[in-house]
């Protein structure tokens, strides 16, 4: 039995194709089209997916789209009669910015005709699919308990909004999931921190990644403000809403004339983001946020029959200080975040909701997220020919790339399949020396043209964890999805990835998993001495992770990176000019 999963027409557009409960391949759309964030329809990515398989559409026999759009209609169309006359921007025509942030009329449209518009994106071939709607956040539910691999687990689903739930507490068992409660639209944990977002002059639902970053820097001077936007009662939550404005559709802000009282005027374009007052914004949000979170947390603790496995997904699952502190503050004993958490993750979660609920066996967890295109050595060499660049050949190409990091050079590194989701784990990433402390400034500056205060992640030897990270010693954390505080004596060893506030985001490599990644950290180790490299996405400011080798090409010429590992081949710039 193959399912097709698809998420489209909002944003995070992205395709996976399960073969009888197996994963063969899943990736976003955007690393196709080099739109980041698009919510076009994952036509490139469906494309790949079934040619990884080697089928064609007519070859599917299912198609698991992760949203239902009937749900919630009743509820959605009261609200739009009480938010008259501000509801009829709804069916107004939007830019692709505003409709990923609030939708519109012709994305749910679309999402009716889902299965038409796969026929319409694959013309002249015969379909025999099946379609089936599965509910937002049941989609993403599966994709982490399905993912986990555990036969029994709590699961807590946290996004902006499904189709009227905005969060989601659940018990996975064997091959079921039975939820346990929802909390429902407008009152919604994304939705908050998508106001922050914006106020501090970010993109909603693209950038509350940075407002975790940003808070490290500043202190919660302002939480008890916070306090007054969101209250926790009965193991749920409720948003006041008349701080905000995101309840109505013309409004082009989601924060309020009131929330402004609270926090001052939102930043303008020209203002520094990492200022006193921003960072203390973003670090008292930050530490609300994980206030209710964590009371979610220990009520689905009190009702969960006694499970002290979590299972997480949604948006809001890749605050990764969050998870860290879920670890460090509950009875929580092992954690599974879904690495895609958010919602092109749902693809894999619709086909895998599927999948078991038509009596299929268990899926194999996710040990890996190398599930997108890879390149052979021809394609690669392609890619380098006529680019000017210095390269050759090299007979071990972790040994020579672990020696320019030593040597303190910044290193581009593509190898095997790229990752589905937004963490480069070894796939498509940019390498450099973690004891350097400058390399921070270096790469944020020079390399990948960003804000000053954006942390690195450490990706550290599985086995040499716990000598580094605190708590480390529980589990494996291979998907950058948990910050852990660095041991403090390690601090300075790695200083270029340990944040402001003495934490890293950590990435465990493991033999098995990654052998090539793998033999680069331990040859690193073998010549400084350290198990760990720095990692951050293969990919500049504004732009998607890198697809193939062209991409990778046209970024390493674009930046300034030092060499280019990719596949067998080595390529250094002369510095020399």
């Amino acid at each position: 039995m193959r399912i097709l999963g698809l998420t489209s027409f909002i944003h995070n557009s992205s395709a996976a194709l399960l073969d009888d409960g197996r994963l063969v391949a899943a990736a976003d759309e955007e690393r196709f089209t080099r739109d980041k964030f698009t919510g076009s329809f994952p036509v490139q990515a469906a494309r790949f997916c079934l040619e990884r398989a080697g089928i064609g559409i007519g070859d599917v026999d299912w198609l698991a789209f992760y949203w239902n759009p009937w749900l919630g209609t009743l509820q959605r169309a009261a609200l739009m009669v009480r938010s008259l006359p501000h509801s009829l921007a709804f069916f107004k025509k939007k830019t692709p910015e505003d409709r990923a942030v609030r939708g519109d009329f012709g994305s749910w449209w679309s999402m009716v005709n889902v299965g038409r518009e796969t026929r319409r994106v694959f013309p002249g071939e015969t379909t025999r699919f099946r379609r089936r709607y599965v509910p937002h956040h049941m989609a993403h539910a599966a994709s982490a308990y399905y993912g986990s691999g555990w036969d029994d687990s709590l699961i807590l689903s946290l996004d902006g909004t499904g189709e009227w739930t905005t969060t989601m507490l659940a018990r996975g068992r064997g091959t079921k999931i039975e939820k346990l409660r929802e909390i429902a639209y407008p009152h919604s944990l994304g939705v908050l921190y998508g106001a922050v977002t914006q106020f501090l002059g970010y993109r909603i639902y693209e950038d509350e990644w940075k407002v975790m970053g940003l808070a490290a820097l500043g202190t919660p001077r302002y939480a008890d403000q916070v306090r007054r936007l969101i209250q926790y009662q009965d193991g749920g939550f409720r948003l006041n809403l008349r701080y905000f404005n995101f309840q109505f559709a013309d409004k082009g802000e989601w924060f309020g004339p009131r929330f402004t009282e609270l926090f001052g005027p939102p930043r303008r374009a020209d203002e520094p983001i990492n200022s006193e007052r921003f960072a203390d914004v973003a670090a008292s949000f930050q530490l609300v946020t994980g206030e209710i979170a964590l009371a979610l947390v220990r009520h689905l603790l009190e009702i969960g029959g006694g499970c002290r496995k979590l299972c997480m997904a949604g948006g809001v699952a890749l605050n990764a200080v969050l998870n860290g502190r879920i670890l460090a503050e509950t009875d929580v004993e092992e954690l599974f975040v879904q690495p895609a958490a958010a919602d092109n993750g749902a693809a894999l979660g619709a086909a895998l909701y599927l999948h078991h609920s038509l009596g299929g066996q268990r899926a194999p967890a996710l040990r890996d997220m190398g599930l997108g295109p890879e390149y052979d050595a021809a394609q690669v060499l392609a890619a380098l020919e006529g680019s000017g660049l210095n390269c050759k050949l090299t007979e071990n190409i972790a040994v020579t790339a672990a020696g320019l990091l030593a040597e303190g050079k910044v290193v581009g590194w593509f190898q095997g399949r790229m990752e589905y989701g937004p963490r480069a784990l070894g796939h498509r990433s940019i390498l450099a020396d973690p004891r350097r402390a400058e390399m921070k400034d270096i790469l944020n500056a020079k390399v990948k043209f960003r804000e000053s205060f954006r942390p690195f992640a450490p990706a550290i030897l599985a086995e040499r964890a716990d000598e580094y990270f605190e708590g480390a010693g529980r589990q494996a954390f291979p998907f950058m999805t948990v910050v852990l505080p660095v041991r403090a004596e390690k601090r300075q060893v790695i200083a270029a990835v340990t944040h402001f506030d003495g934490t890293g985001r950590l990435q465990t490599v493991e033999q098995d998993v990654n052998p090539r990644f793998y033999a680069l950290i331990a040859e690193f180790e073998r010549l400084t001495g350290v198990p760990v490299v720095l990692n951050t996405s293969f990919n500049l400011a504004g732009e998607p992770i890198v697809c193939s080798p062209q991409d990778a090409v046209s970024t390493f010429q674009r930046s300034g990176l030092d060499a280019l590992a990719m596949g067998d081949y080595i390529c250094v710039k002369d510095r020399t000019n």
